[in-house]
């Protein structure tokens, strides 16, 4: 395999061209771009009935591509030290040839985030270390977006977004994506939403490439193949104010997921069966490299449901390599060019866990861990009080149209709250069918409350008008990503964390069910 690839707004491969390796527009072969770079054929497609395209509402296929290694001359010549992906990233980063775990080293950030919540603070440091009238380091590459407590009376909560919006204008900023009419989203065009699916969705996501945010799920973009991860106030002030920030490399586990994924199977169960098993410490300042065949058949944003909940390990990141799937998504967004790494073949891992995801069932993580795992059929029946649907985790487009696949026809009995993550989700609730009918349709008739404006909303709580958050103890099954006491609200309460499948039938049984009596 290749050491890395460059990817350009008008052609792959750019710095290739005379080569002969591929001709013209980036996406107009990508069947030339499979066999070109990865050095990889195309098998047979296979259809998966769990997602569903952003573009067009139709069933798409997710391609399963077996690697082989490229005899191009026109390749780079691999490292002399072998490396990881994470390791790779970091080197470049860095400028140094190769880094090893443990090391400490000063990177150049692509992308830094902040939001609500920590960016007031941010900026705070940053305007205290640099001085009132300072300047950020790179105005295109930092992004503002309010996204966790946005539709509330709370002052100081509003406060926030004030001063994301005071910082946007002194710095022309130019990724602030404001809010100002808080009492109907849609008219404020610029508001995305959750700012972990809103950095996939605008383009913001690319391999190769270094993005730190002020928020521990910054992880999530990890699917794309490139390091990101969370970061506190003071390392993102510095950072704002240099572009830098030293950081030790970590270690690498490998989770290889072969077999074929069961249809009552998602990337949730699948991230749950890991943290069971390895625990909430069980990958601490390490990075969480996946692959496999289930990996090579998944979505985006399956691939992102994996990587997003790596800080549930303990991890620093999670990642997966770029292929075909990431580079249809990518450059249907951005133009910006990027890079690909992938493991060498011969990497150093800390330890390497394989599973065969056929085997594998239902999941849940009991209240009060995200490691206090039990198989559905254990829990089957437990009496529940709501159920909650989104999230960065899980209020994806898929995880709607997963949900919506079981409830479709059916009555919910307990109230089952139905949160987008973006504004772009929520139009496709309103737009994307499955039989005919809108998800929206689909909620609406199964009883479940309207879909609500696009936000963090109850995930972590937020102040007592918070839609959807849990102000007396209940219990509720959710497709979030953390269940310690008071996430959600109430101190007392209690979460069951579970795929959309799960999640929605529990709501149709009101009672924790198990998504293969309806699928």
């Amino acid at each position: 395999m290749t050491d890395s690839m460059f990817v350009g707004p008008m052609s792959i491969f750019r710095n290739h061209r005379s080569a002969g390796l591929l001709g013209s527009a980036a996406c107009n072969d990508l069947q030339a771009f499979r066999t070109a770079y990865f050095g990889r054929k195309q098998t047979d497609s296979k259809v998966s009935h769990r997602t569903a395209s952003h573009e067009t509402g139709r069933m798409f296929k997710v391609e399963n591509i077996a690697s082989k290694e490229s005899s191009s001359s026109s390749v780079s010549s691999a490292v002399k030290t072998k490396m990881t992906m994470t390791e790779k990233i970091l080197a470049k980063a860095s400028g140094h040839a190769s880094v090893r775990p443990g090391e400490n080293i000063w990177v150049n950030t692509d992308v830094l985030m902040t939001h609500d919540v920590c960016g007031p603070g941010t900026i705070g440091i940053f305007k205290k270390e640099f001085g009132a009238d300072a300047k950020v380091f790179d105005k295109e590459k930092i992004i503002l977006i309010p996204d966790h407590y946005i539709f509330t009376k709370d002052e100081r909560a509003n406060r926030n977004v004030d001063i994301l919006r005071d910082f946007a204008a002194e710095q022309n900023i130019k990724y602030f994506y404001d809010i100002k009419d808080r009492s109907d989203f849609k008219a404020n065009p610029d508001y995305k939403g959750v700012c972990h699916v809103a950095l996939a969705q605008e383009g913001h996501c690319r391999p190769g490439e270094v993005l730190f945010g002020t928020d521990s799920h910054t992880c999530n973009a990890g699917a794309f193949g490139e390091f990101a991860t969370g970061i506190g106030n003071t390392d993102a002030a510095f950072v704002m104010g240099t572009g830098k920030l030293l950081i030790k490399v970590p270690a690498t586990m490998k989770f290889i997921l072969d077999g074929e994924m069961p249809p009552y199977l998602l990337a949730k169960d699948l991230i749950l069966h890991i943290i069971g098993d390895i625990s909430v410490a069980g990958a601490t300042y390490r990075s969480m490299e996946f692959s496999g065949e289930a990996i090579d058949r998944m979505s985006m944003e399956e691939r992102m449901t994996l990587c997003n909940m790596v800080i549930e390990a303990g991890g620093k990141n999670g990642v997966i390599a770029a292929d075909a799937t990431t580079l249809d998504y990518v450059t249907a967004r951005t133009d910006k060019p990027f890079e690909c790494f992938q493991s060498d073949d011969d990497a150093s891992y800390y330890s390497v866990h394989r599973y065969d995801v056929s085997k594998l069932v239902p999941v849940v993580a009991k209240p009060h861990s995200p490691d206090n795992k039990a198989v559905v059929p254990d829990v089957k029946g437990t009496h529940v009080d709501r159920v909650y649907i989104g999230s960065c985790t899980g209020g994806k487009f898929e995880d709607f149209y997963s949900a919506a696949q079981i409830l479709k026809g059916q009555q919910v009995k307990v109230p089952t709250y139905i949160v987008p993550a973006t504004q772009r989700v929520w139009m496709d609730l309103y737009t994307k069918t499955i039989d005919g009918k809108t998800l929206a349709e689909i909620f609406q008739e199964a009883g479940c409350i309207d879909p609500a404006a696009p936000s963090c909303a109850a995930c972590l709580g937020g102040p007592k008008d918070t839609f959807g958050r849990m102000n007396t103890p209940e219990v509720c099954v959710s497709t979030t990503n953390r269940n310690f006491p008071g996430r959600m609200g109430e101190r007392t309460g209690q979460i069951y964390l579970a795929s959309p499948y799960t999640a929605a039938a529990t709501a149709v049984e009101g009672k924790i069910a198990d998504p293969r009596d309806y699928l």
